[in-house]
């Protein structure tokens, strides 16, 4: 019986020719068929505007684009609704294939503890820029009867006195109390009747006192001159630096109206 060679040059070729084709419907098929399939190629979407959401609306919209999200990290920012979306990742309005992962970082339930800083004796601008840097709020100032003007004598939150290192949630409001510079130091009261009315001023800034209400009314004294004064010169009880001294002037009030 006879034999047949199988190992011409054209068998050869046939053989190769074959093993190439598979390898490219193979390859092809991988690329063009099978990825596209596994992993909704060209099948994007935008991500949705998450910021300030709940999270309940936030897992609305991702729903409705068929994405997925995970919360990746919690953060406290002062005046957020607690579990509102602070920042996601892709951003909004990037374009990703469905199914996608976002992921979410939320504001924090509650504000995380800080220390109060050592501000007691410090400027009150110095100790703003402490309570900053801090995560703290300045509330305003308490003025009371002290020499240390402009300096921090006591700290308080909703009234209460607190003290350096007292843990405080992050972002409170902090109250400073401070001097008046004048403290509780009294003198007499000077006596400004018959003086011109800007005499009177001059003398009683220069005693630390204040210029208090000044009322116009007719007198057959020079205009300008001052015919009364409340507290009045000569009484016992001395009054305290920085208190006002009322005085009535002589005359018609000024024509403080200007000509255009």
């Amino acid at each position: 019986m006879p034999k047949y060679s199988t190992n011409t040059k054209t068998d050869v070729l046939i053989h190769l020719a074959i093993i190439v084709s598979i390898i490219l419907v193979l390859f092809f098929g991988f690329f063009f068929v099978y990825l596209p399939w596994s992993t909704n190629h060209g099948d994007a979407v935008k991500v949705p505007n998450l910021k300030g959401l709940s999270m309940d609306a936030a897992e609305d919209l991702l729903d409705d684009a068929d994405l997925d999200y995970e919360i990746s990290d919690s953060v406290f920012v002062s005046g957020a609704e607690p579990l509102s979306i602070i920042a996601n990742y892709p951003k909004s309005g990037a374009n990703v294939k469905t199914g996608r992962k976002i992921y979410l970082t939320v504001a924090a339930v509650s504000a995380p503890l800080v220390k109060l800083p050592n501000i007691i004796g410090r400027s009150t601008s110095s100790a703003q820029n402490q309570l900053l840097s801090s995560g703290l709020l300045f509330a305003g100032e308490e003025k009371i009867a002290a020499l240390e003007e402009n300096t921090v004598l006591a700290v308080k939150i909703n009234g209460r006195e607190i003290q350096q290192g007292d843990e405080i949630p992050k972002g409170s409001k902090i109250t400073f109390v401070v001097g008046d510079g004048y403290g509780n130091q009294r003198i007499d009261v000077p006596n400004v009747v018959g003086m011109a009315q800007d005499e009177a001023d001059i003398l009683l800034t220069g005693l630390g006192l204040s210029i208090g209400n000044v009322t116009f009314e007719a007198s057959d004294k020079p205009a300008g001159t001052v015919i009364k004064q409340q507290p009045s010169s000569g009484v016992d009880e001395k009054i305290k630096i920085g208190s006002p001294v009322n005085i009535w002037v002589s005359g018609d009030a000024p024509d403080n109206t200007i000509d255009n």
